[in-house]
């Protein structure tokens, strides 16, 4: 059994409840304490789940919390952090790592230097569905991977989100949104990025918010690229063209990413989610795979319209204080995601440049997760299911 650490939220906004439910799942996680700007928001959600409600600088100075979760809004990952890790604690952080690569260089170098733990999400490239296709993969049932695609497409945010607005503002926009998932899941299937040549566009000035809430019926500026077409060229010779778009009404790519190899093609689960089928294509039937059976790969959350999906939010925050106690690398690892803000950062330049962009930094590709580190991960008598 893995040890259990302490840990404290930062951020108790629309993600924190999964975080909340979910960290029932994981050995090492015992939440015990929120933070928030707004000590209202703080008190409400420790309410709901018996924890302490804290003052982020009490929270930061508490020698009882070993490790902190960053929550707050993309623009404050990179100094939040930053001040976890000056306070002597673990970090993970939701992603993107940071919104430019001086802030992640600063963060990587910071925990490195104090000897600590600093991860990032996202960690859905660890569930059951995307670590299915890094097995067959592995076993090179597609042969050497040389094209592929990964395609994120729909209308934006502000259909759903209650507060839309940072979405479409300079450091955030689809590429840096939703980009972190794709990107991401394809590191880990085939290894660094070397370069990037991209395109962008958006559709409209400003869009008009008409999910429920205070913002409803306002108009959002949009200050940053909507839909983005890249190419991006990896050390292993594969070539992947990502579409990421707000600007989309309908569109006919059934999967969000596919790989094509020199001896068969794999059809590969949304990277938002943890679990989803896969369908491998060689000469002869498809032969198609549910991860059900792999480790984190149940569907396991029920959405209000009924819709069942894999839901494991922080098994990248396991992961990673697991490795604190065994002295081996984290999966989503701070490198990681730095190499991963790199990627998606070139895509944003290339587009503006007008020419390729080379990718500095290079990663490993993240441990498989086998089934024992699973069992390692995974609390006794772990709750099977959640209602949203």
């Amino acid at each position: 059994m893995a040890r259990q650490w302490t840990i404290g939220v930062l951020g108790c906004g629309n993600i924190f409840d999964a975080y909340a439910r979910l960290s029932a799942i994981f050995a090492p996680v015992q939440l015990v304490a929120c933070a928030d700007v707004s000590r209202a928001a703080a008190e409400a959600a420790a309410g709901r789940y018996g924890l302490r409600p804290m003052d982020p600088e009490a929270m930061l100075a508490d020698p009882g919390i070993d490790a902190v979760v960053n929550l707050t809004n993309p623009a404050s990952h990179a100094t939040t952090t930053a001040a976890i890790l000056e306070a002597g604690k673990h970090a993970y952080t939701e992603k993107p790592l940071a919104l430019t690569l001086a802030d992640g260089d600063r963060l990587v170098e910071l925990a490195e230097r104090r000897g600590l733990m600093l991860g990032s999400a996202p960690d859905t490239f660890l569930g059951g569905g995307h670590q299915t296709a890094r097995r067959l993969i592995d076993e090179g049932r597609l042969g050497t991977v040389k094209s592929g695609s990964a395609h994120f497409m729909n209308h934006g945010m502000e259909r759903w989100h209650p507060n839309p607005h940072p979405y479409y503002q300079q450091g955030a926009g689809p590429v840096l949104d939703m980009g972190p998932y794709y990107v991401s899941a394809l590191v880990n299937l085939l290894g660094p990025v070397r370069r990037v040549v991209a395109l962008a566009t958006r559709f409209f000035d400003q869009r008009l918010v008409t999910a429920e809430g205070p913002n409803r019926g306002t108009r959002v500026p949009v200050t940053t690229p909507t839909t983005s077409q890249a190419l991006l060229e990896f050390r292993s010779g594969a070539q992947i063209h990502a579409s990421l778009s707000y600007d989309t009404w309908g569109h006919g790519h059934r999967n969000p990413i596919e790989l094509h190899g020199t001896e068969g093609s794999l059809m590969i689960p949304d990277p938002n989610y943890f679990a989803g089928g896969l369908e491998l294509v060689r000469d002869g039937a498809p032969e198609r795979f549910d991860p059900a059976g792999a480790p984190f790969g149940r569907d396991n959350w029920i959405e209000p319209a009924g819709r069942r999906i894999g839901n494991y939010r922080g098994l990248g925050l396991a992961d990673m204080l697991d490795a604190a106690e065994t002295g081996r690398p984290a999966r989503a690892s701070g490198r990681f995601a730095r190499h991963v803000l790199e990627v998606l950062l070139a895509i944003v330049a290339s587009a503006e440049a007008g020419r390729f962009v080379e990718i500095g930094s290079t990663t490993d590709r993240p441990a498989p997760m086998t089934p024992e580190d699973a069992a390692r991960l995974t609390a006794a008598g772990a709750p099977q299911e959640f209602t949203a």
